[in-house]
């Protein structure tokens, strides 16, 4: 059964070129508390400060905070691109992440090739490569442009063949940020089907996302970071009303 555990996480981040941050922004970081120094008297933004949760099988959450909170820095430590500077992180169960749509893409081959690469990587049988080619292909709407090097794409191709390919398997975890909402009006419509079909299949959801509505339609639970801390934890009607200062009712109205 998927589930992930985080118990005592914090993330620093060495603070390079500090002579030259604004005074304002500087002055903000000290007065939070999210500046320390290291035993090199090396100066270090502390980006997550002693999280713990719990996520197990049937939890669809969203991430909210504002810019700079560490949703990212979470997602990022929980997939594994972050490793833990204090505390730790247990995962149990397969991941798909739509954090980059580039992740992991190799320039120089082309889009089959990087889809064959995925899948090898990931122990696919030849029948499941080939299903997932086929999906990937009828998603991106590539065409020839499959058999190019990716190097030869548009920002806006390479978006379609990393989204795709993310998306081709519906995992146990599925985490993501905002960046699949980029794109062109079509691109967005048809991206938000594939999505809501691999949030109903996922048995874990982790979403960092500034939208109310996106928690409201997907999600079950709520964390909200705070200058790096784990402010509050809790449901959608909890949570939301206290982070917006509105009423739940006004959050998910429709116009």
């Amino acid at each position: 059964m998927p589930s992930i555990t985080v118990k005592n996480l914090s993330i620093s981040f060495p603070l390079y070129h500090e002579n030259t941050r604004s005074l304002r922004k500087m002055t903000h970081l000290f007065i939070s508390g999210r500046l320390r120094q290291d035993q090199h008297k090396k100066i270090l933004v502390q980006s997550l400060r002693d999280i713990n949760f719990t996520l197990r099988q049937g939890d669809k959450v969203g991430l909210i905070g504002q810019n700079g909170a560490g949703k990212t820095t979470l997602l990022r430590t929980m997939t594994g691109i972050y490793e833990p500077v204090v505390g730790h992180i247990r995962v149990e169960g397969s991941i798909s992440t739509l954090l980059d749509p580039n992740a992991g893409m190799n320039f120089g081959l082309t889009g089959r090739e990087n889809i064959y690469l995925k899948c090898s990587i990931n122990g696919y049988s030849k029948k499941q490569t080939q299903e997932i080619a086929e999906s990937v292909a009828d998603f991106s709407e590539l065409g020839a442009y499959l058999d190019l090097p990716v190097r030869t794409y548009s920002s806006g191709m390479q978006l379609r063949l990393g989204f795709g390919l993310a998306t081709a398997i519906a995992p146990q975890i599925l985490m993501m940020d905002e960046w699949f909402l980029t794109g062109d009006a079509g691109f967005i419509q048809k991206a938000t089907k594939r999505i809501e079909n691999m949030v109903q299949n996922s048995q874990i959801l982790v979403i960092s996302t500034h939208s109310a509505e996106t928690i409201a339609k997907w999600c079950n639970r709520v964390l909200w970071l705070d200058q790096g801390f784990l402010k509050m934890d809790g449901t959608p009607e909890e949570v939301l009303p206290i982070y917006l200062n509105k009423p739940y009712e006004e959050i998910v109205k429709k116009d």
